[in-house]
């Protein structure tokens, strides 16, 4: 079945000199990949990965162009118009996505950039843009466990530290606490549930919860040292942004880890670094 809003292989039943038609099935025919995006060499039988959506006629129409985002996805877009009907948006085709007044939480003006979040609207079949995520998210239980890994994408700045969208489907919460390194609107990553508070609400960590997380660092320490001749000038004294940037981990996680390793008599901690310990 052929998704509109995705990608689909389908298989090439035709050559002209505008392009190729692809077999769309009974729902849609024939569906045309015009030449300009056609790749070198393309023959009869050829099965291609195109995206699938509706042309400035509104007709059903193939591309091997790579849009920003999927319907179903999140994506930060450069808004590049607006008319009486709303907003247009830059999503990676020649067909500027339509963001609708009425799926604005606030006007949007031309040259800003939002995060958008693509859908199928069901009275006009159109792939449209919606800047109300609230609608979308939050519709089934949030069946995750602490510690286990999500893919998130950052939608929004609170008061608290950043909003991030889970798997498409729920809110999650980084605290300012736990969002050092760079974070910022349309960044994707993996995250950490890190707790489910008794209102249903998601907390996140950038990092793997527990004793694990510990572990994985300590190794990752041990193995620098050594590759580093048995110094590195990162220690406790060390200022969170420099260790993020050498060991992509919290200090209060690093100076944990470091002090674990300080009590089994691997490391030394000195004043400007830290240094493995060679005594027998």
């Amino acid at each position: 079945m052929i998704k509109i809003g995705q990608y689909n292989t389908l298989e090439v039943i035709k050559l002209v000199d505008f392009g190729v038609f692809l077999n769309g099935g009974d729902d849609f025919g024939n569906i045309l990949l015009p030449k300009n995006t056609v790749p070198a060499g393309t023959k009869l039988g050829d099965k291609l990965k195109v995206f699938i959506y509706f042309d400035s006629e509104d007709e059903v129409i193939a591309t091997t162009d790579e849009p920003l985002v999927e319907v179903g996805g999140f994506a930060k877009l450069r808004i590049v118009g607006a008319t009486t009907i709303g907003a247009f948006a830059d999503w990676g085709l020649r067909k500027d996505l339509l963001i609708p007044f009425s799926e604005q939480r606030r006007r949007l003006e031309e040259g800003e950039e939002v995060m958008v979040r693509v859908y199928t609207d069901r009275a006009s079949g159109r792939i449209v843009g919606s800047t109300k995520f609230n609608r979308f998210l939050d519709l089934t239980p949030a069946n995750y466990k602490v510690g286990e890994e999500v893919q998130v994408i950052i939608a929004e700045t609170t008061d608290l530290g950043y909003k991030a969208v889970i798997n498409g489907e729920h809110w999650g919460l980084f605290f300012k606490t736990e969002a050092f390194g760079k974070l910022f609107i349309g960044k994707q990553l993996k995250a950490y549930v890190q707790e489910i508070r008794p209102d249903g609400k998601i907390n996140l960590s950038l990092q793997k919860v527990g004793l694990d997380k510990v572990d994985d660092l300590a190794n990752k320490i041990l193995t620098s040292l050594e590759i580093k001749g048995g110094f590195i000038p990162v220690s406790d004294k060390s200022s969170p942004d420099e260790i993020f940037t050498v060991f992509r981990t919290s200090k209060a996680t690093f100076k944990k880890t470091i002090g674990g390793l300080y009590k089994k008599g691997l490391i030394v901690i000195e004043k400007d670094g830290i240094r493995l310990n060679d005594n027998d």
